[in-house]
């Protein structure tokens, strides 16, 4: 798979990531297998966060519980990888990113881990009732005491980004926003041009919107289809190729818990869209050709 560098950083990663938000109930031996897979197919960024496994049997911070044990493990898996983790959502208020609450959480979340740091530690979503200032402090501090190498944001609008910027000590590398050929708003929001600006990275959550890909049939199912035709390929490996083939080098992060289809998943950071397919699919989405 191809390498694509993760924002200003010097790290190099797959250009489809794998996560783990489905991952609080797998064994040792399952979870043991899908990390090993999504490895050996390139996806080398692994991204969970503390929230997963909320209201399955494990929990809150299930799925890093889980991941931690595999890292316990195989403790030669944490090199292969480039390890991404998210705190801010307590299900209760819902969201704190207060200095407080951020120290307390990455701490937990490299216990459940098991790792001394993570490569990246990012806010999972904007807590409007605490200054970006205060947010800014924690996240400079979890840095500077080696516990998170990169910071990033999740589900922030630009002006939010840029705001929890303007406090930091260190460059946001990376921004989470939904993307795929279903929901195209990074396209016309700014995000993904705010990444281009920043030398930043996208990470796409939700690249096959939820599943909703394979059970609709629309203009937009029809032309990943009938560029699937054309490419030799599956509506998959087209709906992924298409969120990475924004200038702005966006990595689709895919969540799917069964082995072969992380296999299959990966022959899309491959495929080779033209401009025009991309155009085709943005046609479809909004229902009118480029002005």
């Amino acid at each position: 798979m191809k390498q694509t560098l993760l924002g200003s950083s010097k790290i190099n990663v797959g250009a489809i990531g794998y996560g783990c938000w489905r991952f609080a109930e797998s064994s040792l031996q399952e979870a043991d297998r899908k990390i090993r897979t999504a490895l050996d197919s390139g996806m080398t960024l692994i991204d969970t966060a503390d929230i997963y496994g909320l209201g399955e049997a494990r929990g809150f911070g299930g799925a890093e519980e889980v991941l931690g044990n595999v890292l316990q493990a195989s403790p030669d898996l944490r090199g292969r990888m480039i390890l991404a983790t998210k705190g801010g959502i307590d299900a209760v208020r819902p969201y704190d990113t207060t200095y407080d609450y951020l120290m307390t959480a990455i701490d937990n979340s490299l216990a459940r881990l098991k790792t001394s740091a993570v490569d990246l530690y990012q806010i999972h979503r904007p807590d409007i009732t605490t200054h970006m200032a205060e947010t800014a402090r924690a996240l400079n501090d979890i840095v500077l005491a080696g516990k998170a190498r990169y910071i990033g944001v999740s589900n922030f609008t630009v002006s939010q980004t840029r705001a929890l910027q303007a406090h930091l000590d260190t460059k946001i590398i990376t921004t989470q926003p939904e993307f795929s050929a279903l929901q195209q708003a990074p396209l016309i929001d700014g995000t993904l041009d705010w990444c281009q600006e920043m030398t930043a990275t996208a990470l796409a959550w939700s690249p096959l919107a939820g599943g909703r890909l394979f059970s609709e049939n629309n203009p937009i199912t029809e032309t990943l289809d009938r560029l699937a035709e054309k490419h030799n390929a599956t509506r998959t490996h087209i709906a992924l190729a298409f969120t990475t083939h924004h200038g702005a080098d966006v990595i689709p992060i895919i969540g799917t818990q069964k082995t072969e289809r992380i296999i299959d998943s990966a022959k899309a950071g491959d495929i080779p869209l033209t401009a025009r397919d991309f155009y085709d699919i943005v046609e479809a989405y909004r229902g009118e050709a480029m002005p």
